[in-house]
């Protein structure tokens, strides 16, 4: 099985099949068409379905000519009906892996998934889970879902873990030149898997030796994030207090050549990976009876951000005009997680939004590339324009993206007072009524 797969990855012959076609899914099909596979997309939403096939692009990081061209060549295709990957000789599972509501790892949507690919598998079928999840997940759950349509794991499927690691908004670093770790269940699974990627990436393919490694792998960037994060939040309060100002001194920090790497104080953490990994961990080290007490500090620094900010608005409207927060109006810039992209997942911004409105503040916002926005089924509609009237009627603007389209000089020019969280106003000249996080 292992030679045959291996020659069909080297001839094209190989159907691959991306199950959710969302950051990580529509991305990787879009660059396994590209590299000369047959590739078929399947999602839940028919919505999206149609605009894969009609040729239109949804997602920042996929040229939309690239994806019109593929799917006129007839490369790509995408479906609901799941029971087309009884075609497919690869899958990779690309599908959402949220917090519940009591912060614990749901699931769903990849259980859900691998029966869907168990009742079509097929003897000489790769099945590779991309979605971020906590170690054990391919071995303990996926296995022995794929196993009940009667066939073995390694001995006439192949089943591994690859961790996504697509960052929305990077002008270097895309699906295809993002090096790669491979796990898979057993040699010959890493061996095969890992040639897939191969054909289609254009930088290296880590072998790591289990699934649980590559899970692991993935928890272990994020989580050193989250950590790093949370202690620059923290430093960031106490700066505050001390009127010391952080950014200037991890500039300072950034001239030593080794032993340090930059990282940045913002108004919370947003994205589907950082802010949810830590929680993965933790939930799956008490089965272990261990305790993630560094990881869990770091998460109540970072989850507390929007509140600070919030009380640092207040503290600003207070002393600069002797108003409360309560009745202002505030102006927030940016709902975005990240700069320059139209991504509001676990935005810290929303959180924002939501304390600054529990205050008693009339609060607008502005996104240049985010309208409107769904925050628990509730639709929000922004400002339309960014307009001096805009600015010059609100109290208060609270930057929270670091949009680069956004004229800071102007908002500047017109603003009574602004919050900066990110630190984009530092090469303004007139910083009179500006103060930094």
């Amino acid at each position: 099985m292992k030679e045959e797969l291996l020659k069909k990855i080297a001839d094209r012959e190989i159907v691959a099949g991306v199950v959710g076609l969302g950051y990580v899914g529509l991305p990787l099909a879009v660059e396994k068409a590209k590299a000369g596979f047959k590739t078929i997309g399947f999602d839940v939403q028919a919505e999206k379905v149609d605009l894969v096939n009609q040729g239109h692009n949804y997602i920042g990081d996929v040229v939309d000519n690239d994806l019109k061209q593929l799917v006129d060549d007839g490369k790509l295709s995408a479906t609901t009906d799941f029971s087309r990957l009884s075609e497919v000789d690869f899958v990779a599972i690309c599908v959402p892996t949220p917090l519940d509501a009591h912060q614990q790892p749901d699931i769903n949507y990849v259980e859900s998934s691998a029966r869907s690919v168990a009742k079509y598998l097929h003897k000489g079928m790769m099945v590779v889970l991309e979605s971020t999840t906590y170690p054990g997940t391919t071995e303990e759950l996926l296995k022995p879902i794929l196993e009940q349509s009667g066939l073995k794991c390694g001995e006439d499927f192949y089943l591994g873990f690859s961790p996504e690691r697509v960052d929305p908004g990077n002008a270097i670093y895309k699906t295809k030149n993002t090096p790669k770790v491979v796990g898979g269940l057993g040699a010959d699974a890493s061996e095969v898997i890992s040639a897939m990627y191969e054909a289609v990436l254009q930088n290296q393919v880590f072998r790591a030796s289990s699934p649980a490694v590559a899970e692991m792998t993935k928890i272990l960037e994020n989580t050193y994030r989250n950590i790093n994060i949370g202690l620059i939040n923290e430093l960031a309060i106490l700066c505050n207090r001390m009127n010391i100002n952080l950014w200037e001194v991890i500039e300072a920090a950034k001239t030593k050549p080794f032993g340090f790497t930059a990282f940045y104080p913002g108004p919370g953490l947003g994205g589907h990976c950082i802010p949810l990994d830590p929680y993965y961990l933790s939930w799956k080290a008490r089965e272990y009876g261990f305790h993630t007490s560094m990881i869990e500090a770091s998460m109540m620094v970072n989850d507390r951000m929007p509140e600070y900010c919030v009380a640092r608005a207040a503290d600003i409207l207070n002393r600069r005009f002797k108003k409360s927060l309560n009745g202002s109006k505030v102006l927030v810039l940016g709902v975005a997680y990240k700069q320059d992209i139209d991504d509001y997942r676990e935005s810290p911004a929303i959180s924002v939004i939501e304390n600054l409105r529990k205050e008693g503040a009339e609060t607008v916002f502005f996104d240049p590339y985010i309208p409107k926005f769904r925050h628990h089924g509730k639709t929000y509609e922004g400002e339309k324009e960014l307009t001096a009237e805009l600015i010059e009627g609100a109290d208060l603007v609270v930057i929270t993206a670091s949009h680069s389209n956004v004229d800071y000089d102007f908002v500047q020019k017109h603003a009574k007072a602004i919050f900066d969280t990110k630190n984009v106003t530092k090469n303004l000249q007139d910083k009179e009524n500006i103060e930094v996080l």
